[in-house]
């Protein structure tokens, strides 16, 4: 189902502390293709699972970011006279 593609766990349940935990998401390897992340319990950081997060296709184009406004250039003013 598409509603579950970016599923992200809050808990899982922790066979060492016998009861669900809240769990820590962290980034293992970056592949050409995807991202790989590992689930670790909160509590005694035993690992409970991993997370495959795929890439867009490469010809799928994502939208560029638009520039910070503290980095446009402001427009000259004008102050009579010839311009520039």
């Amino acid at each position: 189902m598409q509603q579950f593609d970016q599923f992200r766990a809050s808990e899982i349940y922790c066979p060492k502390c016998r009861a669900a935990q809240p769990v820590r998401e962290r980034l293992l390897l970056i592949l050409p293709h995807a991202e790989l992340y590992e689930y670790r319990c909160t509590v005694c950081a035993s690992s409970l699972g991993e997370r495959e997060v795929t890439a867009p296709p490469l010809g799928t184009a994502r939208p560029a970011p638009a520039p910070h406004p503290a980095l446009r250039r402001p427009p000259r003013a004008f102050l009579g006279g010839r311009p520039a």
